[in-house]
């Protein structure tokens, strides 16, 4: 049995105590590192504080994967173990060590172990899996180091923002009308062109072309976890020339009377694109307000359509 044991590192100048807190709360994880689409918090451990149980869905090289760790954290240690309980094939088992070291006040060292091992030893599984922890290591210390150094000059370009439609119809059809992302270019008139590819029941690359109120069109592909019938979340990997991030996620709730639904958007701007695209005269609060108009046009356009298509259903 082949053990393969390998460590990154890399230096921030920020405080080890709030890399540390960066990397402890899951929630930020599609914000912080580019392989991640979407975390989910299961149940915490025993002690309900220093064990838990994260389910995590990621890019790996060319394709996507999900699997759910076990994780320990020690704050005082700053330290946090994990370990894959269900791997995703060719993977047979993963776990590894984040380890926050200070170095001055201000400074700090991020270390990254990983030992893993391929199903059947198989020599080319080992070295797929060699390329993606490599990749993600190094994409996943570089975003953090970003992240950590940038956060007070991200604050500004960083916002979301949610709408909601009442639906007096079944969370089930609303959910299903955005599942079926391959039926779109039928469904939504913003919508030119479609490509969706389910990788497993419930992980899809959406790939679409969308048209915009000027008449032009933008490619985007986005990775989609669907969570049957409650939410669906999504990270855009092909981003429009104004944003440098965008993850989202749609909720379906029932309610007494009938449904709501909600479409909500966390973005980062581009700001070396906004000149080019909205004038000399435009800065950041014309970039908020234009991408949040766009976003939130499509959004209630499809709600809405959403609505029509479940509220039919009822009659």
């Amino acid at each position: 049995m082949t053990v393969r044991e390998v460590e990154h590192e890399i230096t921030v100048q920020a405080p080890a105590a709030e890399v540390y807190r960066l990397i402890a709360e899951v929630e930020n994880w599609p914000r912080i590192f580019p392989p991640t689409i979407y975390v989910e918090r299961g149940e915490p451990g025993a002690d309900g504080v220093s064990e838990e149980r994260i389910r995590i869905w990621a890019t790996a090289n060319t394709t996507a994967k999900n699997w759910t760790s076990r994780r320990t954290l020690d704050p005082k240690a700053l330290r946090i173990t994990f370990r894959q309980e269900v791997s995703a094939p060719p993977v047979a088992a993963m776990g590894g060590t984040w380890i926050i070291e200070p170095i001055a006040a201000d400074e700090s060292r991020i270390r990254l172990l990983h030992d893993y091992r391929a199903i059947d030893d198989d020599p080319e599984s080992l070295k797929w899996i060699d390329e993606a922890v490599d990749r993600n290591s190094r994409s996943e210390l570089a975003a953090l180091k970003t992240n950590v150094e940038l956060a007070h000059a991200t604050e500004e370009v960083t916002f979301s923002f949610e709408d909601t439609v009442q639906i007096n119809g079944s969370a089930k059809d609303v959910f299903d009308f955005i599942n079926e992302g391959d039926k779109w270019e039928e469904r939504l008139p913003h919508v030119a062109s479609v490509r969706l590819e389910e990788l497993s029941p419930g992980l899809q690359i959406l790939e679409m072309d969308t048209r915009t109120k000027d008449g032009h069109t933008h490619t985007t592909k986005s990775y989609r976890v669907c969570l049957p019938h409650r939410k669906i979340v999504y990270k855009q990997v092909t981003l429009p020339a104004l944003m440098t991030l965008h993850t989202g996620y749609w909720t379906f709730t029932e309610n007494e009377d009938g449904a709501s639904a909600s479409s909500q958007h966390t973005v980062v701007l581009n700001t070396e694109n906004i000149t080019k695209y909205l004038g000399p005269a435009a800065g950041i609060p014309e970039a908020r307000e234009h991408v949040q108009s766009a976003l939130s046009a499509n959004s209630l356009a499809t709600l809405g359509l959403a609505k029509d298509y479940a509220e039919r259903l009822q009659r």
